[in-house]
C-alpha cells in the first residue's frame, strides 16, 4: 500500500543494526507506532533514527506498507517524511 499517512505515538524503539542495501551499508531500527486504532511496526533509517524518542507523537506522510516476514509494516521510503509534532 502505498500514499500512506498515519499520526501515532512512538511506543519503542529497537537497537540498531547494520544492513547491507543495494545503495551500501545502512543502520535501521524498528519501531512501534500506535494510535487509537492499534499498532504497527515501524522501519527507522539512518537518521530517522535519532530523530524520535520514545514518547514522540510522529506523523509519517506518503510512506507505504507492506507485509515482511509475516509481519506488517510501515516505511517512510524516499518519497515519504517523518515528522515529530
Amino acid at each position: 500500500m502505498d500514499g500512506v499517512n498515519v499520526t501515532g505515538r512512538i511506543t519503542r524503539i529497537g537497537e540498531g543494526r547494520f544492513v547491507e542495501t543495494r545503495y551500501g551499508r545502512a543502520t535501521v531500527a524498528t519501531a512501534v507506532l500506535e494510535d487509537d486504532t492499534g499498532s504497527i511496526l515501524l522501519n527507522l533509517w539512518r537518521n530517522q533514527i535519532t530523530q524520535v524518542k520514545v514518547g514522540n507523537i510522529v506523523r509519517v506522510e506518503n510512506g507505504f506498507a507492506r507485509v515482511f516476514r509475516d509481519q506488517l509494516e510501515l516505511n517512510v521510503g524516499s518519497r515519504g517524511r517523518i515528522a515529530v509534532l
